[in-house]
């Protein structure tokens, strides 16, 4: 066991899971521990997540305890998935991070969907638009989107650009980034950019009520290859990461073709914007 171990919430879940399959069988820690072989103290820790549990612990509990064959190979997938969490959070380098990685996926993609919930979109950004939302706190982000974002220009006037489909809440524009200057400039931006044929921008009007992925902000992008799957990007300000299963970002488009349902047209969203640039 680590030194000063920290039980993950998948392990915590794993624990839960090994104490409900004890408790079916109205088994006292002792009688539990007897018939496997473990101390109760053993079993009691890995019942609590106090310490991590083994694949062959599992797999013995397992057959002690009658689980069905896939229910416990399903929680001993779940123990190697803890242990290699566990392995590369203890290395000293981050193996892959998304967010470094972004810009190269721009580059590569023909198709960019983008719903935000209170920024307008990283590609459509101005810089000092940026540089006011992350307060200049930030430099290796600022750095990172201001990448993202000249992948992109770079790529608008190309015989295939990338297309970009934008869609955000009307409240966008009526929050005053960086000060009205800084706000006027990104909306105008807007306006200038949305007249490009591969850019779509289309807002959700306030008066719209709840939509689909409210609350739930992503980026979806598609690939000229048949051989890379589509990949949605999720960031916060703690991390990014990518969701590349077909089943899971299959789900992201329809979620975005819904958005664009609930959206107005175009047309009508540019209207909108200019009002906002005018007020």
């Amino acid at each position: 066991m680590p030194k000063d171990f920290r039980a993950t919430t998948l392990e915590r879940a794993i624990g839960r899971q090994l104490a409900g399959w004890r408790d079916e069988r109205e088994l006292s820690l002792a009688e539990a521990g007897q018939r496997v072989g473990f101390s109760s103290a053993k079993l009691s820790m890995m019942e609590n997540a106090v310490q991590p549990s083994a694949s062959v612990d599992v797999m013995a509990l397992g057959y002690v305890y009658k689980v069905p064959t896939p229910e416990w190979q399903a929680v001993v997938l779940r123990v190697q998935s803890a242990e290699r969490a566990r392995a590369r959070s203890a290395g000293d380098d981050v193996v892959f991070d998304p967010a470094a990685d972004f810009a190269n996926l721009v580059s590569e993609a023909t198709l960019l969907r983008s719903f935000t919930l209170d920024l307008i979109p990283t590609v459509l950004q101005l810089p000092g638009y940026t540089n006011a939302v992350l307060q200049l706190e930030d430099p290796v982000r600022t750095a990172r989107l201001a990448m993202v974002r000249e992948v992109w220009l770079s790529r608008l006037n190309d015989k295939d650009p990338l297309m970009v489909q934008a869609v955000f809440p009307e409240a966008v524009l009526q929050s005053i980034v960086g000060g009205p200057r800084v706000m006027k400039a990104q909306l105008l931006h807007l306006m200038e950019v949305s007249e490009h044929l591969a850019v779509s921008v289309r807002l959700v009007p306030s008066s719209a009520g709840a939509y689909p992925a409210m609350g739930s902000p992503f980026t979806l992008l598609e690939f000229p290859h048949r051989q890379h799957n589509d990949v949605a990007y999720l960031e916060t300000f703690l991390k990014a990461e990518y969701v590349e299963e077909p089943e899971l970002t299959a789900q992201c488009a329809q979620r975005f073709a819904s958005l664009q349902d609930a959206a107005l047209g175009t047309g009508e969203s540019l209207e909108l914007i200019a009002e906002a640039v005018a007020y």
